[in-house]
């Protein structure tokens, strides 16, 4: 079963051209990037998890308490929902505008209502706990002054991985410029 939130297109490849919206189709939303070897390791573990889990509620159906499997279950469900959530977690661009994925919500910023994308210095989190560190941030600045944080170089997505940072807040900007002009 593919999988198209786990992989970024072929244009983001080391070795593909320097083209920053290589895609024919403007329309569809997309991450720029490939997620981290960070948030795939976890989005693993909590799967290795939930099997377990899995396995333990067929035990215990079978040992006959049915509401225990019943319990058991219901976690392990939630575990592979928070998993694939997880992988979607990240910065999207498409047409309409820039789309930030988190954990529990999702926030979307037309482009028409942004006024500037650019790469900051600024103490970022690390990982996303409450510990921070001096790095770089990916700002969308929209009007009225609200300012929100796309991308960081210490997340799971870029920790260790400066140059695919750099990479992604490019494309991101250049989808900005290109739609927000037009």
């Amino acid at each position: 079963m593919p999988l198209p939130f786990l992989t970024a297109d072929r244009a983001f490849d080391a070795d593909a051209d320097d083209v920053a919206l290589p895609f024919d189709d403007h329309d569809r939303w997309r991450r720029p990037y490939r997620p981290g070897p960070w948030r795939v390791g976890l989005s693993a573990l909590i799967l290795l998890l939930a099997s377990f889990v899995l396995l333990a509620a067929m035990i215990i159906a079978f040992a006959g308490a049915l509401s225990g499997a019943a319990v058991c279950l219901g976690l392990a469900l939630v575990m592979i929902v928070a998993a694939l959530r997880l992988l979607r977690v990240g910065t999207w661009v498409s047409r309409y505008g820039v789309r930030r994925v988190g954990l529990l919500a999702t926030r979307t910023a037309p482009w028409d209502d942004a006024t500037e994308i650019r790469t900051v210095q600024q103490p970022v989190r690390w990982l996303g706990l409450p510990r921070t560190v001096q790095g770089q941030a990916l700002l969308l600045v929209l009007r009225g002054g609200d300012r929100r944080l796309l991308l960081t170089d210490h997340n799971a997505d870029f920790l260790g991985r400066s140059e695919a940072f750099d990479r992604a807040a490019d494309t991101v900007e250049a989808w900005g410029d290109e739609y927000r002009r037009g």
